[in-house]
């Protein structure tokens, strides 16, 4: 297993990786910089374009274009301008704005809301003024899961027929019955717990076995999950604690890209960490991942 950086000190919270299969190239975020990313591996330089505005997630269409999610409105980005041309907007409680988000097997985008700003003292008294919504390939806006504090990482079974979910301060992983016609979930239960001494679980991916990689913030660490039996897998350490999302990319979808950051880290811990907030990559695993969705909306 080889780890590598291959964007160096980007921002302060990189986040949200997706490949694009089409353009083989990486999307991902700078959600406290306002900025989206495009990374392309063969000339190791990223395009970029600033919103103006914090954006929680990212990813393309089936048309070429690209979606974002930022604060309380869901759009398709000018990568010239910045500008964003809105699809769809939720009505959102103060201090809360869209995060993490990933599209379905169908091709809708799944996006959850978090509290910022306002958020108390620890996990405990962190406020659940979060959501998670679905943007339908007709383009409207339903809401599906409330009462969520901080609404990060998505992905499916390869049957379509198990949707897994995360809500960072219940620390663990939830799985959902999903109905890929209707686009419906039901019976939540929960399928791994992360003990809040280890971090708590951000964003997520899946492999080509069923099986989850989660991005654990604070702990260094990206770990794979066995959703059947809650069992740890493997871990897979990095240089640096704040881990964020990680999503597979490269031609044979055997590279985990993983985003980092430097928000929380204290001025001594920054200087031993040199490489927080960089894009990582990692190598050798000897697993495949599976391919990213785009929004359909052709």
């Amino acid at each position: 297993m080889s780890v590598e950086v291959v964007q160096e000190n980007v921002g302060k919270l990189l986040e949200g990786p997706h490949w694009d299969d089409v353009t083989n190239t990486l999307l991902y975020i700078d959600i406290l910089g306002n900025t989206i990313y495009r990374y392309d591996p063969s000339s190791g330089k990223s395009q970029s374009v600033n919103i103006g505005k914090a954006v929680g997630s990212v990813v393309p269409t089936v048309s070429g274009k690209t979606l974002a999610a930022s604060e309380s409105r869901i759009g398709f980005v000018d990568w010239e301008s910045g500008d964003v041309e809105a699809v769809a907007s939720a009505d959102l409680p103060p201090f809360t704005r869209f995060n993490d988000g990933k599209c379905d097997p169908a091709g809708r985008f799944w996006a959850g809301t978090m509290a910022f700003g306002e958020t108390g003292s620890g996990a405990a008294d962190y406020p659940r003024r979060g959501s998670l919504y679905c943007l339908g390939v007709d383009s409207k806006l339903t809401t599906h899961v409330q009462n969520v504090a901080i609404s990060n990482g998505l992905a499916w079974t390869a049957d379509h027929s198990t949707m897994y979910y995360i809500d960072s301060l219940s620390f663990g992983v939830d799985a959902f019955d999903y109905d890929i016609k209707t686009g419906n979930i039901s019976n939540r239960r929960r399928v791994v717990t992360i003990p809040e001494s280890t971090g708590f679980p951000d964003g997520m991916c899946i492999d080509s076995e069923d099986m989850l990689w989660v991005a654990v913030f604070r702990s260094g660490s990206v770990i794979r999950y066995n959703p059947r039996t809650g069992e740890k897998l493997r871990t897979v350490n990095l240089p640096v604690t704040i881990i964020t999302s990680c999503c597979w990319g490269g031609a044979g979808l055997d590279e985990l890209y993983v985003t980092t950051g430097k928000v929380t880290l204290t001025e001594e811990e920054l200087k031993k960490q040199d490489k927080a907030g960089s894009l990582f990559r990692v190598t050798g695993l000897g697993v495949k991942g599976v391919k990213g969705q785009p929004y359909k909306d052709v």
